[in-house]
């Protein structure tokens, strides 16, 4: 009777406890802004089947996803004996179910499991504290996070142990034929262990049983409670986490619905009348509160697994950025500000933010926005949502840009390009080319199946107008019904929403957008990732709905046909190497089309070492190809030119402006001109026609 009320007051006060510090949590995350997610619900549920619950992501590790899938499933089954547990706690009884035939194969299978899961754990203590696997040891990884981990790990190592000499102990009083001691028999595991413990009395096997009983439901009653206060909490936010998680492109960014009704007044679109008097409080977040709830979420959910960090380009290049600090800061931040929220109201204000205060502009602005952290968190938690909010804030509110990325920001706003050149010049690429122009072509009363866009970096960059060039031979080659807007067309916002600066964004948007609809334009094909990005993905927000293509998707489509034959055999003994641009293969999960072409081309492929969704980033996206690299041991640029010069190429081939200008000039750097070129897919395929 008391060992029952014992039990029963302790389970009561952990589910109290539990049950605040979820309530807690809870209302910390609410603290957020709000966002409607219910959406596509049936690929939601088949989200989280597949990275919470079949944790799909955690295996690109193969030696760490195995481990840590040993712990997840040996302590889910392991704890259903939890069930025999509570109800002998009850009760008073003894192995309640042990009249269940083939008990001792159903406990003998969790002693498996039990096994493997104080394997996995001792290797992973090995891991962190032997051999000191470096994302384990990074700035951030202070004293705290790292006695975490080992704590949970010591912790679950102990319990299995408690239950494997519990299971001995039970196992020898039955063969002494002790009162209570149903006759099970022999457990597969914990059998190997009866002969240590054969030779103790009756009253020592009793102590031991009935401490390895209490050990193991007190220790698991203190864990659920010491979850809620470590990066373990993964455990129960994992699910609702990845069934919430962002399923539009990685690289796709939320409009600011508050900024384009200021824009569209702005630029006469509605009168003020039309648009309401809400005014917004603040763009972009400064603090915890300013993000969404979904962020928030983020932020409880983060493993501090590191992996963010290990594939982040800035961090690996030794920049300050690291993923895993922005979300743990954000997690430590939303921690203080809810306490003082719970405490003095809604009012809180203790002269502290995120941003600047936890988080630094020289983090802020390292990122690349590549989106290599979102792509390989195993909880699918979105770090860059994060960094853009604190970069709208930065750019909208404290006009805190940096200097060279916001005299880009200026120029598309006077020129509707990054560059000082006059939008009058902006056909000039186009010089001797029969190149159709889309005012003519309509007024004419014709409606082109395509429109090339043709992007800044088509129109001005002396090197990536070869390209655009080169894509025409081959769209007139194959006698393609399409148009350019020429001097109408204006910089497509990409840099300047990346920056933060979602006004010029939505401003060059909607006049982008108000031309190609007055033009009736249904397709649109582009050679710059970005572009296809945020024409594809963004632009619908606003109204501007087009089917938008790749060039290189462009290309494979026309090859699979028969209507693009590459039969020259310019770069027959030539090895090439492909670089994956951010936006178009993790951002848009598009690896094959690119691939599809190179390989029509009489060539040798290699390729890189990271490639498709691990692919490192060139370093220029982001804004970052208008601004200073912030510092580090190296250049983004460099570190992904040696990944490829490492092949043994004699050509790398690209499909961005941003990663043409980046290769070249890693080439450039390491004094690789005469051995090693750089070109577009494009031109590949036109030089190979002799176009």
């Amino acid at each position: 009777m008391i060992s029952s009320i014992t039990f029963l007051v302790l389970l009561a006060i952990t589910i109290f406890l539990f049950y605040r510090s979820i309530h807690t949590i809870v209302k910390n995350i609410k603290l957020g802004k709000p966002l409607d997610i219910n959406d596509q619900k049936g690929k939601r549920w088949k989200t989280m089947f597949l990275v919470a619950i079949g944790q799909s992501k955690m295996v690109k590790r193969p030696i760490a996803g195995v481990l840590h899938i040993m712990v997840y499933v040996g302590f889910i089954l392991v704890n259903i004996e939890m069930l025999e547990i509570l109800i002998d706690g009850i009760s008073g009884s003894h192995r309640i179910f042990a009249f269940i035939p083939y008990y001792n194969v159903l406990i003998s299978v969790f002693e498996v499991f039990a096994l493997m899961v104080i394997v996995a754990c001792l290797v992973f203590l090995f891991r962190r504290n032997g051999l000191r696997l470096s994302r384990f040891h990074k700035a951030e990884m202070t004293a705290w996070p790292k006695l975490d981990a080992n704590i949970i790990l010591i912790t679950e190592v102990l319990l299995m142990t408690a239950l494997f000499s519990m299971n001995a102990a039970d196992q020898v009083l039955q063969m002494k034929g002790v009162e209570h001691y149903p006759q099970t028999g022999a457990f597969l595991i914990s059998g190997f262990l009866v002969p240590l413990f054969s030779g103790f009395s009756v009253s020592t096997l009793e102590f031991i049983d009935g401490f390895g009983w209490w050990f193991h439901i007190v220790g698991v009653f203190a864990f659920l409670n010491y979850i809620p206060y470590s990066k373990h909490f993964h455990v129960f936010l994992a699910f609702p986490n990845v069934y919430y998680s962002k399923l539009k492109p990685a690289t796709y960014i939320s409009n600011m619905e508050a900024v384009t009704n200021e824009v569209k007044i702005a630029m006469g679109i509605i009168s003020e009348e039309e648009a309401g008097t809400e005014e917004v409080a603040r763009f972009g977040a400064k603090d915890v509160r300013d993000l969404t709830w979904k962020s928030l979420s983020d932020a409880y959910t983060c493993t501090e697994c590191g992996r963010c960090t290990d594939v982040c380009p800035a961090n690996l290049t030794g920049k300050k950025l690291s993923p895993r600090k922005i979300i743990m800061d954000t997690r430590d931040r939303l921690e203080i500000v809810g306490k003082g929220v719970a405490k003095n109201g809604p009012a809180f204000d203790d002269n502290k933010a995120l941003w600047g205060d936890y988080i630094s502009p020289e983090e802020l602005w390292a990122c690349t926005t590549c989106n290599a952290c979102t792509n390989e968190c195993p909880v699918d938690i979105d770090h860059v949502s994060i960094i853009m909010e604190l970069r709208r804030y930065s750019s909208l509110e404290e006009a805190s840009t940096p200097a060279t990325l916001n005299a880009a920001l200026t120029n598309i706003e006077n020129n509707g390009a990054p560059w000082q050149f006059s939008a009058e010049d902006r056909l000039l690429w186009a010089d001797g080319l029969n190149v159709p122009i889309m005012a003519d072509v309509f007024n004419a009363g014709k409606k082109p199946e395509y429109l090339f866009w043709v992007s800044s970096a088509g129109a001005f960059d002396d090197r990536y107008k070869k390209v655009v060039r080169s894509f025409v031979k081959i769209l007139n080659h194959l006698k393609t019904d399409f148009a350019v807007l020429g001097k109408e067309e204006s910089d497509s916002g990409d840099v300047a929403r990346r920056a933060g600066n979602e006004m010029l964004f939505q401003m060059q948007a909607l006049m982008n957008i108000e031309t190609l609809n007055a033009y009736e334009v249904k397709k649109i094909v582009c050679c710059d990732p970005h572009d296809f990005n945020t024409l594809k993905n963004e632009y619908p927000d606003l109204d501007g709905n087009y089917e938008v293509i790749h060039h290189t998707q462009f290309l494979q489509e026309q090859i699979a046909a028969g209507n693009l034959k590459i039969d020259g055999n310019a770069f027959e003994g030539s090895t090439i190497t492909y670089h994956d641009p951010c936006y178009l293969g993790r951002g848009n999960g598009e690896y094959d089309a690119p691939r599809e072409v190179l390989s029509a081309i009489p060539s040798v492929k290699v390729e890189m070492k990271n490639n498709k969704a691990s692919s490192l980033c060139c370093g220029a996206g982001g804004g970052q190809m208008f601004k200073e690299a912030e510092p580090g041991e190296k250049e983004i640029f460099m570190e992904r030119t040696e990944q490829a010069l490492e092949t043994g190429c004699s050509i790398v081939a690209t499909a961005c402006p941003f990663c043409m200008a980046m290769i070249t000039d890693g080439i450039k750097y390491k004094q690789k001109e005469s051995e090693v070129k750089n070109y577009d897919i494009a031109e590949l395929v036109a030089l190979s026609m002799n176009l």
